[in-house]
């Protein structure tokens, strides 16, 4: 028994070896050099959503926007009355329902803070690989099409 406990703190040990640090520098006192800042994708395009419910990303820039329990820039221009003078896009119907489905004069107070859910878009290469494939890439016809 104890051979195997001796053989299992030795290949624990090899295998640390290789384990990546997950507390940063060695020395935690020297200066490390920062990230480059990423460039916000600001160009006012919709990109494709990956999947039906995804919230749609911010195509612009949200620097200086003032987003709290009293203010909401983004609904002076995305809130329903204000979409025909400044061209954005209407929020969806949900957000002005409640968790039980009744419709509200103006925006539930759970869909108010939109960076909850949409962000902008980073001109940045991908953390992981994404594999995903598109339904109608695999040979999805829509209903009926037969």
């Amino acid at each position: 028994m104890s051979v195997i406990l001796a053989v299992g703190i030795l290949a624990g040990s090899a295998l640390a070896q290789f384990a990546p640090e997950l507390r940063g520098p060695a020395d935690p006192m020297s200066n490390v050099e920062a990230d480059p800042i990423p460039r916000w994708v600001t160009d006012d395009v919709r990109q494709m959503r990956a999947y039906p419910e995804q919230p749609p990303v911010i195509p612009h820039s949200i620097q200086g926007y003032q987003l709290s329990v009293n203010t909401n820039r983004c609904m002076s221009c995305h809130n329903r009355e204000f979409t025909q003078g400044s061209g954005a896009p209407m929020i969806s119907i949900t957000h002005f329902m409640t968790r039980e489905g009744q419709m509200l004069a103006d925006v539930s107070p759970r869909r108010y803070f939109c960076t909850a859910c949409h962000v902008p878009q980073a001109d940045v290469a991908p953390l992981v690989e994404n594999d995903f494939v598109d339904m109608i890439d695999l040979g999805a016809k829509p209903v009926g099409s037969e």
